[in-house]
């Protein structure tokens, strides 16, 4: 009996297992910084509705995860025969919000004082973070991400849409490890010794952005 106990416990944890894995979304391919694209007179340019776009987060730890908004501030996208040529969007880091505890909470303005301070994105220093398109093919686009004071080159799967006189670019939710960004606080991947107490490196995101012809 026993061992049949442990043979269904055995099998139910493989069954979360690979649960996790298949909703674990894929990390962000990161290289160095590349050469930002270029822009053609046949292009068609297109201004970000920051009100109509956001970023959307979420960040875990052993004990559980929280999520959130960041706003884009600003940016400039062009696009030719349904293809994203160039672009540059800017992010707004002082607009991070936390949505999974009630707003009126204190843990809620807590937390996100601590993912404004020095420990995580250091706003007051850093208050903006920015985008710049390097490439599309495939429908992957790629671009320079700058956070702080490092710049990176990420890779994301989007899904351009074409409507009248608006595009909305609709990422796949993705990851990037903010380690790479030097992004510290909690993280094994720069502090020994901290048990239980780690904050995963991989932050979760998913991007949609709007934006109108020029």
């Amino acid at each position: 009996m026993k061992t049949n106990f442990l043979n269904i416990l055995f099998v139910a944890f493989l069954g979360l297992a690979v649960v996790g894995c298949k909703d674990k979304a894929k990390e962000a391919e990161t290289t160095d910084a590349e050469t930002v694209a270029e822009t053609t007179a046949e292009a068609t340019k297109y201004s970000v509705d920051a009100a109509a776009s956001t970023i959307t987060w979420k960040g875990y730890k052993p004990t559980g995860s929280h999520d959130g908004t960041i706003a884009v501030e600003s940016g400039v996208v062009t696009v030719k025969d349904g293809a994203i040529e160039s672009g540059t969007f800017l992010i707004d880091m002082n607009s991070i919000t936390v949505t999974d505890i009630p707003a009126e909470e204190e843990m809620n303005g807590k937390l996100v004082g601590h993912l404004k301070n020095a420990d995580f994105f250091d706003v007051e220093k850093y208050p903006s973070a920015g985008f710049e398109v390097t490439g599309f093919e495939n429908g992957n686009l790629s671009g320079n991400l700058k956070l702080k004071e490092k710049t990176n080159n990420i890779t994301i799967p989007v899904t351009v849409t074409e409507s009248g006189d608006s595009v909305t670019i609709t990422s796949e939710t993705f990851t990037i490890d903010r380690s790479k960004w030097d992004v510290k606080y909690g993280s094994k991947s720069f502090f020994d010794n901290l048990g239980d107490k780690f904050i995963n490196d991989d932050i979760e995101l998913k991007i949609t952005v709007k934006a109108n012809k020029s």
